[in-house]
């Protein structure tokens, strides 16, 4: 396992924020600008989120060329905020046909993928699967063809049984989970039991840990805000064995989504303390 970091780490700096809970921060970063910081921070790999960068032919050779230069491997990252919209979205699936081949292009193997979001989740799985499974078939096979792995996250819009039925319905190597190691939480399931049941089906990962934040709403996202990897809820220690036991061998991209209030303004501090206990953790997992 590798460690490395999710360009939603910065999100703000690429101009998205949560409304209501966090703000402008003032300045804007660039593909060019996160890849150099990714490169200082001493990672292995990125994952790339897609709605952030250029797509025109030339900027995508030049990511590409520039992952080459400083030795990142890349996960090409596709799908928010609402993805496939939990099978009900044509125009979507399109899209994600489409960058399909933009991942081959920057070089990236593995491609996260969202079906959807806690805004689009239907009332029952009965009908969730049959939306979903029609509308993945189709896109894995091509995936398929031109030798990518889908990585389905759990988006805060599956539960850990429902992914992992999707992915052995369609039953194909080109097919996986995006294990986001703390969205589940706030579906309020146990992590270590969720990412038991999704390690063996893991090919790229959203390391992340989060904690409650008082005199909010459980139900909301504003609860559980993320915190440093060493400072939340979530037995990460006990997730990475998981992986590991699983023969995980993708990389561990740290994200940070609605940082805790109490952290500061700045993501760069909680960034570095994760980073760094991520190293200490997967060091310690050799040993």
């Amino acid at each position: 396992m590798r460690i490395g970091i999710d360009s939603y780490c910065y999100h703000r700096q690429f101009g998205d924020w949560y409304p209501g809970l966090q703000q402008d921060p003032g300045w804007r970063m660039t593909v060019w600008d996160f890849l150099e910081r990714a490169a200082s921070h001493g990672v292995a790999g990125v994952s790339l989120e897609a709605c952030y960068l250029p797509l025109d032919a030339a900027s995508l050779a030049r990511i590409r060329d520039r992952l080459v230069a400083l030795g990142l491997e890349a996960v090409w990252a596709w799908g928010h905020p609402d993805g496939l919209r939990s099978g009900t979205d044509p125009e979507a699936a399109a899209d994600l046909l489409r960058h399909i081949g933009i991942a081959r292009a920057v070089g990236a193997k593995v491609m996260r993928i969202c079906a959807g979001s806690r805004r689009t989740r239907p009332a029952t799985w009965a009908e969730h699967r049959a939306q979903l499974l029609p509308m993945l078939t189709p896109l894995v096979a091509e995936a398929e063809r031109q030798g990518v792995v889908l990585a389905i996250e759990n988006h805060i819009d599956l539960l850990a049984a429902e992914l992992a039925e999707i992915v052995t319905s369609i039953g194909s190597p080109h097919l996986g989970v995006c294990l986001d190691t703390a969205n589940n939480l706030r579906m309020f399931e146990d992590p270590v039991k969720v990412a038991a049941l999704l390690a063996p089906f893991t090919r790229a990962t959203h390391v992340k840990n989060i904690t409650a934040r008082r005199g909010q709403d459980p139900r909301t996202f504003a609860f559980w805000p993320s915190v440093p990897l060493d400072g939340g809820l979530v037995d990460l220690d006990a997730v990475l064995r998981l992986l590991r036991d699983a023969g995980y061998g993708g990389l561990l991209a740290l994200e940070i989504d609605y940082l805790d209030p109490d952290q500061g303004e700045d993501e760069e501090p909680a960034i570095e303390r994760s980073l760094a206990w991520l190293r200490r953790s997967v060091g310690a997992l050799t040993d």
